[in-house]
């Protein structure tokens, strides 16, 4: 975390709340998950140096860069057009190399696919089937889960089936697409 600077990520006119452990406005009705937030659905989602790990939610990207300071071949998807150009603009600047898809994350990424981690950063009512589909035996899975009340879960894909575990309340912008 302390080798991705949040400032990068968040509007000219927020850089110096950046430091906070808040969420904050991107634009769009979305925001930028507060650093303590991005730090533990990385710890739990354990990321092993050359794992391959599927974001659902671009954002502003950082997230993302936080995955690719840790090794990771990063693949995430950002619905909002402008949000993905954006984060295209601020990763590639900064030397970030993420496969970057503008679409649908709820039906995730198939033909890039399995994942051994998958960290979901807006909130579906219920994790899209498409995503479990598309996690290795042995991954792992973070996401908020739920409409009002949000819990972030993990869950584990073994080869006996699907484990979860829900970690603590949270309250994330909702997730949209066809399989949200």
């Amino acid at each position: 975390m302390a080798r991705v600077s949040r400032e990068a990520f968040v509007p000219t006119e927020l850089r110096e709340e950046a430091a906070f452990d808040e969420a904050l406005p991107i634009g769009f009705g979305q925001t930028i998950s507060q650093p303590y937030v991005v730090a533990l659905m990385t710890s739990v989602a354990t990321i092993d140096h050359g794992a391959r790990v599927l974001e659902i939610g671009t954002g502003s990207g950082f997230q993302a860069a936080v995955l690719c300071a840790l090794g990771a071949e990063v693949y995430s998807i950002e619905i909002v057009p402008e949000l993905h150009a954006r984060a295209k603009q601020a990763l590639d600047t900064l030397g970030y190399r993420v496969h970057l898809r503008q679409g649908d994350g709820s039906l995730g990424w198939p033909e890039a696919s399995p994942f051994e981690s998958i960290l979901v950063t807006a909130a579906p009512r219920v994790v899209p089937p498409a995503l479990f589909e598309q996690l290795a035996i042995g991954g792992r899975l973070v996401a908020p889960v739920g409409s009002d009340a949000q819990v972030l879960q993990l869950w584990t894909r073994e080869p006996s089936g699907l484990r979860v575990k829900t970690l603590l309340p949270v309250r994330f912008v909702p997730l949209t697409g066809a399989g949200a």
